[in-house]
This record gives structure tokens, C-alpha cells and sequence, in this order.
């Protein structure tokens, strides 16, 4: 078959709907249990650094990405500098959003690539062995094969749920986080409009980690109080 009837016959394969009891079929062991991908609010004062802080201080908090849109890299090194000391602190990864090169640049702890964001090839020759490097895969096996095999150290599902945070054109069912966690050891993070709410399924489906905005940073009672509501679904 050739390269290009290979990968008609993967996108067909995602077209198939996944058994929702695709990962019962299976005896495999636990994975530690689930975490919380912070993900910064679109735009952040100086007081922020104290408002993350606060959340990840409230427990389970494995990564925090910072994703500014709109601003010019100068600006968000400048953004970027205490919430990158306060993350080294307390021992929680500091993840890049779509740039290697301000990856590069900041010495973070990895970067998340979106589809057009780059080649996990590429970002591990510029930013070595020990980054983390996190691909989006939306709905897609496919994708996730193809990222896994080119190196990333995470795969990220969703939209699972509708999302104010940016636009979306995927709605994966929960059963693609099973299929994944039981056949592959690297991590997946579930994103997309999930609440302490409406988390329970994803968690229970094999989501590594929940990446989260907006359930926190807008939260009425403050993050801290957020981050405490995920945590009970942890266990």
C-alpha cells in the first residue's frame, strides 16, 4: 500500500466508533492517579503569579502551561519569569504553548504543539532529551500513533466538552482515553470545557491528567477552591 493509502486507512480507522468497554477487556496496571494540567487564563495581570500559587498549592497539580495569544514574545518572557521560578519551586512542569523556539528561549520545562505548531522531532533536537513535549490530537488514534512514534512525552485529547477558551472543532467520546491508556504507557490529558462537574467520566475513562482554564481561574469562590473540588475526584 502506499504512504498515501496508509494514511487514508488511518483516518478511515478513526471514522470507526471505539467499544465504550474497549479498556474492560483488558487486565493492565493502575497508572498514578489523575492530575490537573493547569492552563493559564488568556490574558494575566502581575497578580497572577499569587493566583497560581494558590492553586497549585491546593494540590494535584502536575503541569501548567502558559498560553498567551496576541502578545509578542518579549512581552510573555517578561510574563513568564516568576510563574516559571514559582512553578521550579514547588516542583510543578513549566510547559510553553505552541512555540519551540520561546521554549528554547525561557529554558521551560517543555512545550505543547498543536497540529501546525511544529514537528516533536524537531522540538526535541532544540530543546533536549529531558523536555517535555505534548502534541494535540483532538479526536484523532491516528494522530496520537503518529505523535507517540515521533517522540512526544504526552498526547492531548478533546474538546470533550464545549469550551469558551478557544475554538473547537473535535468532540472525542471518553472511550478514546480507555483505548489509549490501555495499550500505550505515555500519558494523555483530556481538554475541553471540563468542570469538576462533569470531570468523573474522563477520569474514570483513563485521563492522566485534566487540562483545565477556565473551571478554575473563574471560579466565584477562587482557584484554590477549584483546584480542591478536582482534587475529591482523585481520590
Amino acid at each position: 500500500m502506499t504512504p498515501a493509502g496508509e494514511f487514508e486507512a488511518d483516518e478511515a480507522e478513526d471514522a470507526l466508533s471505539l467499544d465504550p468497554g474497549f479498556a474492560d477487556r483488558f487486565d493492565h496496571d493502575p497508572r498514578p492517579p489523575c492530575q490537573l494540567y493547569l492552563i493559564s487564563p488568556p490574558a494575566i495581570d502581575a497578580g497572577f503569579a499569587d493566583r497560581l500559587a494558590r492553586a497549585i498549592d491546593a494540590g494535584s497539580v502536575g503541569a501548567f502551561q502558559l498560553r498567551l495569544k496576541g502578545i509578542d514574545d518579549h512581552a510573555i518572557a517578561r510574563a513568564a519569569e516568576p510563574l516559571q521560578r514559582l512553578c521550579a519551586d514547588r516542583d510543578v512542569g513549566f510547559i510553553v504553548n505552541d512555540s519551540i523556539g520561546l521554549a528554547r528561549r525561557l529554558g521551560a520545562d517543555g512545550v505543547h504543539l498543536g497540529q501546525s505548531d511544529g514537528d516533536p522531532r524537531d522540538a526535541r533536537a532544540q530543546l533536549g532529551p529531558a523536555a517535555q513535549i505534548g502534541v494535540t490530537c483532538h479526536d484523532s488514534r491516528h494522530l496520537a500513533m503518529a505523535a507517540g512514534e515521533a517522540g512526544a512525552d504526552y498526547v492531548a485529547f478533546g474538546a470533550f466538552y464545549p469550551t469558551a477558551t478557544k475554538e473547537t472543532h473535535h468532540r472525542p467520546d471518553p472511550s478514546i482515553l480507555g483505548w489509549w491508556s490501555t495499550l500505550f504507557e505515555l500519558p494523555c490529558v483530556a481538554i475541553g470545557g471540563i468542570t469538576p462537574d462533569n470531570a468523573a467520566p474522563l477520569i474514570a475513562a483513563g485521563a492522566d491528567f485534566l487540562a483545565v482554564s477556565g473551571a478554575v481561574w473563574n471560579a466565584p469562590d477562587g482557584e484554590a477552591a477549584a483546584v480542591a473540588r478536582f482534587v475529591k475526584l482523585f481520590g
